[in-house]
Formats: C-alpha cells, sequence, structure tokens
C-alpha cells in the first residue's frame, strides 16, 4: 500500500469542477458567515476540505483515494456542526456515523482482493482485467458501491443528508450537496471503472441489485422532497434524488449513459450550490426556513428568486437548460442497455421524477412571485432584499452556468465521450 498520484482527464474535469465550486461559494460565503458569525472557525475547514477533495481526483489507486476521501469526511464533519447547537451536534454525529459505517463496507471490499494480490491500481477498463469474480468477490464489490454510495446518498445509506443539511450554513450545505456528494460517486467511478472493469460485473447481481437502488432512491427522494415543508430540508431530499440519477448512468455500464451520468455531476453540482445559496439569502435576509412563508418574497428579493427560479428549470431537465441534456443521454443509456425491465421503467422513473421536482420547486417560485408577501413586527420579512454583491455574483455566475452547458454543450460532451472510449 503507497500512496500514488495521476493525473487523467477524469480527474482533471472533476478537480475543476470542485475547484470552480469551492471557490464561487467561497466567495458568497463571506457575505453570508458575517452575518451567521464563526467565519475564521469556517473557513478553516472549509479550506482544507477543497484542497483533500481536489487532491482526492488525483488518486492513482485505490489506497490513496480512500486515505484521503476519509480524510475529507472528518475535516468537513465540523462545518456540519458550525452552530453548536444540540440539534447541529446530534447531526454532525449522525453524518460521521453513515460515513463511518460506509467505510467499514467500502475497506470490507478493498482488503479482500489485496488479499488476494490483486493490483489496485487505477486503470481505464479496470486493472484487475478479463477474470471471473467468485461470489465472495463479488459481494466485496457490492459493498464498496454501498460503501461510497453512503457519501452519494445512495438508499439505504442516504439518512445523513436531510439531517445534516437544515443545521449546516448555507455555503456549507452547498458544498456538502453540491462537491462532497460526487466524492463517493468518484469513488465508485474508480471502483467499477478503473479497478474491477465493467466486463467483470455486468449482467451479474451486482448491477441489477446497484440499479435496483438507485431507482429506490430516485422516486424516493423526489417524492420525500415534493412532501418536505422545510426549504433547505426539501433541497437535501432532492439532492438524494438528483445524485441517483448519476448512480442510475453508471450502474447501466453504457458509454452514452456515462457521459449522462458524469454530465449530471456537473450539471447538478452548479445547480444544487446554487439552490443553497438562494436558500441562504432568504434566511439571512428574512429568517425564514418553511416554505409556506416565501409568499410574494419574489418581490423584494427579485434577482435572488429569478436565479432560484432558472436553476429550477434546469434541475426538471426542460430544454434547452443543462440537465435536460444529461437526463436525454440517461434516458437513451437505458433504452441501449437491452436489460428488459430496465430500459422502460427507468426512463419512467426519470420522467415522474422531473415532474414531482417541478412540484417541489416551481411551487417555491410561484409562492415566491405570486403570493402576497406577509409582514409584521415579530418578522424579518420587512428587511427582505437581494443579498450584497459578494454572495449575488456567485450566484449570478453559477445561473448562468447552469443554462449556457445546456445551450452549448458540445465541448463537456466531447472531453466525456473521449473519456468513455477509454474504459469500454
Amino acid at each position: 500500500m503507497e500512496f500514488v498520484f495521476i493525473v487523467d482527464k477524469l480527474g482533471i474535469v472533476f478537480a475543476v469542477l470542485f475547484a470552480t465550486v469551492f471557490t464561487l461559494v467561497g466567495i458568497a460565503a463571506l457575505e453570508y458567515m458575517e452575518h451567521e458569525g464563526g467565519i475564521k472557525s469556517f473557513y478553516g475547514f472549509y479550506i482544507p476540505t477543497a484542497i483533500v477533495l481536489v487532491l482526492a481526483c488525483f488518486a492513482g489507486n485505490f489506497f490513496t483515494y480512500y486515505v484521503l476521501f476519509e480524510l475529507m469526511t472528518f475535516i468537513s464533519m465540523p462545518m456540519v456542526l458550525h452552530s453548536r447547537t444540540h440539534e447541529s451536534v446530534m447531526a454532525a454525529l449522525k453524518y460521521l456515523f453513515y460515513s463511518v459505517a460506509g467505510a467499514f463496507l467500502t475497506i470490507f471490499g478493498f482488503f479482500l482482493f489485496l488479499s488476494e494480490g490483486f493490483d489496485l491500481s487505477f486503470l481505464p477498463g479496470g486493472s484487475l482485467g478479463n477474470i471471473a469474480l467468485s461470489n465472495r468477490e463479488l459481494f466485496g464489490v457490492f459493498l464498496m458501491i454501498i460503501g461510497f454510495g453512503t457519501k452519494a446518498g445512495m438508499f439505504p445509506m442516504h439518512g445523513w443528508l436531510p439531517t445534516a443539511h437544515p443545521v449546516a450554513p448555507a455555503p456549507a450545505s452547498a458544498v456538502l450537496s453540491g462537491v462532497i456528494t460526487k466524492a463517493g460517486v468518484l469513488g465508485i467511478i474508480r471502483c467499477i471503472y478503473y479497478v474491477v472493469g465493467v466486463n467483470n460485473i455486468r449482467g451479474s447481481w451486482v448491477q441489477y441489485a446497484w440499479i435496483v437502488l438507485t431507482l429506490i432512491t430516485i422516486f424516493m427522494g423526489s417524492m420525500m422532497a415534493y412532501m418536505e415543508k422545510g426549504l433547505k430540508k426539501r433541497m437535501a431530499y432532492s439532492t438524494v434524488s438528483q445524485v441517483s440519477y448519476i448512480l442510475f448512468g453508471l450502474s447501466l455500464m453504457e458509454p452514452i449513459a456515462f457521459v449522462g451520468a458524469i454530465m449530471h455531476v456537473v450539471f447538478h453540482s452548479i445547480v444544487k450550490d446554487t439552490l443553497f445559496l438562494t436558500a441562504g439569502s432568504i434566511i439571512m435576509k428574512t429568517g425564514k426556513t418553511m416554505v409556506k412563508e416565501l409568499d410574494g418574497i419574489g418581490k423584494s428579493m427579485p434577482v435572488t428568486m429569478w436565479c432560484f427560479t432558472l436553476v429550477s428549470v434546469t434541475l426538471i431537465g426542460i430544454p434547452p437548460t443543462s440537465a435536460f441534456v444529461s437526463k436525454w443521454y440517461l434516458g437513451v443509456g437505458a433504452f441501449s442497455s437491452g436489460i428488459p425491465l430496465i430500459r422502460w421503467l427507468g426512463p419512467c422513473i426519470l420522467l415522474i421524477s422531473a415532474l414531482l421536482t417541478a412540484g417541489y420547486l416551481l411551487t417555491v417560485s410561484l409562492k415566491a412571485f405570486f403570493g402576497e408577501e406577509v409582514k409584521n413586527e415579530n418578522e424579518k420579512a420587512h428587511m427582505a432584499a437581494d443579498p450584497g454583491k459578494r454572495m449575488l455574483i456567485p450566484i449570478i455566475i453559477l445561473t448562468i452556468m447552469a443554462v449556457l452547458f445546456g445551450i452549448i454543450p458540445k465541448g463537456l460532451i466531447d472531453i466525456l465521450t473521449a473519456i468513455s472510449e477509454t474504459i469500454f
């Protein structure tokens, strides 16, 4: 076991995304954390988390990635308990316990393959080569998927997300949802596509079980988000659903679905960071945390709510926004997979989830722009206004990126297609 680093196209895509998002959210956090308090403490963990995540993108073997992945968990946890309330401490502990449980599952598979003398370096197509995996080895692969899937919020290890997000500061929620969940996704990609190899598990019970778990997560997360009344918790359940779009594409093990999945990594990161920053702006300016309290707020915070609306339309997948492109690729990938039930059930669940996404996001915009704002002396509603430039400019930049990637996606598609050709 030794530390190895490599620079490949997949690592560059993730590193550029992580660095860009962390920078923009970090700028926005300057204003938000002045209001929240504890700005030095926050950045004391925020910046090292970003550094470790970018380093993990260039890990060259399983051991290196695993160590950095777990280091990221321990460094990012204090951002959840930033307010030091009982609720935030309990949420941080839940985040830690789920993460450690996922780590135990992952390391079981790691030591299983290591003890049998396999090379666990990251090579396109898989460092194990074409071999017949035993049932024990397949079980080890499945546990590694569940372990990394814990950080990605995949059922049944998703419980930390809706607990951690509402209590963490909005910038922390943004990177937890938009970036740190993608570290789990990257771990699965490295495990399946760069160590085990898709040919060794395609058509096995591992693939089918993984597909079923992702579809359950997509539907369950969308339904829970639709029913949730708290704004940030609604966004958290949305993350549970949307990240499993990515995992669904990866589980199909088809080139076009792989491209769609990585595109959704990029688009979801941009959109969800914007949604959490706009939610943070609302909380900072009005103190309102429940959806029912947002009537008419779009009249006093127009730029904030227009950005919220545009990225909501993007997340739903309405053309020509970016998520439409990634979801189209995922749907085509499901049809081309040839798996009898999944080839039509998968696109149906994606469509139902998109309708639920419209239900839980656009209702917020409708209340904000067409509802009547309620003001009284006990609320901060009379203080409602768009945030300052330090917070508003990153929100606008992220919104523009979310829309433009859908209008001009070719460059990103070409890069991801080139990556997929090396592993299939």
